[in-house]
């Protein structure tokens, strides 16, 4: 499944009202650790169809940050019916993420 890019136009359909699970990657263009998670959120996106894989960037859309509470960056947070259920805060590896997801 290709990866989402999320807004406050889109935000409630693609994350809030989805079914299953869904991965929220909380980036910044300018986040080195951030760009280092990128190619391993589009394989995840690529092997799990069941995960819908969804990014928000904290500089377009601040609102969203913060209704996350991120404080910092790469945030990912799994949400299953509406409800932030998990969450990671840094880089971590494919492995871990995969962990997050069971």
């Amino acid at each position: 499944m290709a990866i989402v890019h999320v807004n406050t136009g889109n935000f409630e359909a693609e994350v809030m009202k989805a079914d299953g699970l869904v991965l929220v990657d909380l980036f910044a263009e300018w986040c080195a650790p951030c760009k280092m998670l990128s190619p391993i959120l589009a394989e995840i996106a690529e092997e799990n169809p069941d995960v819908k894989v969804c990014k928000i960037d904290v500089d377009e859309s601040p609102q969203l940050a913060a209704a996350f509470r991120a404080s910092s960056i790469p945030m990912l947070v799994v949400v299953k019916g509406g409800q932030a259920i998990r969450q990671s805060v840094g880089f971590i590896s494919k492995a871990q993420v995969l962990e997050l997801l069971k």
